[in-house]
């Protein structure tokens, strides 16, 4: 069976209060378990395009189900009820989206998460809100390039007691001037040099190639200002270190690049103290962007706890 077999539909998944995200799910509705990919910070689910390539063959043998989805405000999703008001947004908001996400595209069988960056603390959300989801429904989780709080400047420094007098400003500002801001983001394009140097200075380790960093920087070009500032201090907010239990009654792997500026790897050491059976794999000379940069890394991990969750349908 060819890749290009494998049935694909767009689902719109509306939220209790009015949301709508936008969702592709591929592959058969009785595969024996399905993978929800969640993605991150102003990026969008073509995040997680080249590991979803690299499953292309189970997606057509039938073994597996792929559900990914634009977070609310991200993408195609809308906003809901913070479309005028954002100071609420947390990302508790979320991970309560996942969890209606599954309730409605995916409401039985065992499922496997896998969360990049901003999308690995919504699966922390969840958790923290709906244990009972984890060990029976959830079977696995991967945790990639992502953090379980402690985001937020310490205000130790004079210049992050400034950050943190000025940010609820600067986010009014952002989004106020989103308009002015969108049009003179149009001036420094993804296929600028100094933006595609800024994106892997930033994002990328080492060894990422050209068209990965473009790939990314457009992803994220196509997001808003709105986006950017209004998540920015929900994700200085985020602190679920206490909150982890559920994910010890599950499979669980934390992947981190060393070279990761955002979410440095001193935070997914924290995650693996606070889950102990949680597999640690640290990429050398990667970035934030570990979904592109070590997609077969990223893609080997998911597939073993795919093993695990379903062991008598699914090959190792």
């Amino acid at each position: 069976m060819s890749a290009a077999t494998v049935l694909r539909r767009v689902a719109a998944v509306r939220t209790t209060d009015g949301a709508v995200l936008h969702a592709v799910v591929d592959g058969a509705d009785d595969a024996p378990v399905t993978l929800v990919l969640a993605h991150g910070w102003t990026l969008a689910q073509a995040a997680w395009d080249d590991v979803a390539e690299l499953l292309l063959p189970r997606l057509a043998a039938g073994e597996l189900r792929l559900i990914r989805y634009d977070q609310r405000g991200h993408g195609r999703s809308s906003w809901g009820r913070y479309a005028d008001a954002v100071g609420e947004l947390s990302i508790d908001q979320l991970g309560a989206d996942l969890g209606e996400l599954l309730d409605e595209l995916a409401p039985s069988g065992p499922v496997v998460l896998a969360g990049h960056s901003m999308g690995g603390m919504t699966i922390m959300c969840l958790a923290a809100a709906r244990p009972e989801l984890f060990g029976d429904r959830v079977r696995g989780v991967a945790l990639v390039s992502t953090s379980a709080g402690d985001l937020a400047p310490a205000g130790d420094t004079p210049a992050e007691r400034l950050q943190l007098k000025l940010a609820p400003g600067m986010v009014s500002a952002a989004i106020g001037g989103a308009r002015a801001l969108e049009r003179m983001r149009q001036l420094l394009p993804p296929s600028h040099p100094r933006h595609r140097k800024l994106v892997r200075e930033l994002l990328y380790g080492a060894d990422a190639t050209d068209e990965m960093v473009v790939a990314g920087a457009e992803i994220m070009h196509a997001s808003t200002v709105r986006a950017f500032a209004a998540f920015y201090p929900a994700l200085g907010e985020h602190d679920k270190r206490q909150e982890l239990t559920a994910l010890t009654s599950v499979p669980v792997e934390i992947l981190v690049g060393d070279s990761d500026k955002l979410t440095p790897k001193r935070h997914s050491r924290q995650l693996a103290e606070a889950i102990p059976d949680a597999a640690l794999h640290v990429a050398g000379r990667t970035g934030h962007m570990l979904p592109q940069e070590r997609a077969r890394l990223a893609t080997d991990a998911v597939e073993r706890l795919l093993a695990r969750a379903v062991p008598d349908r699914v090959a190792a």
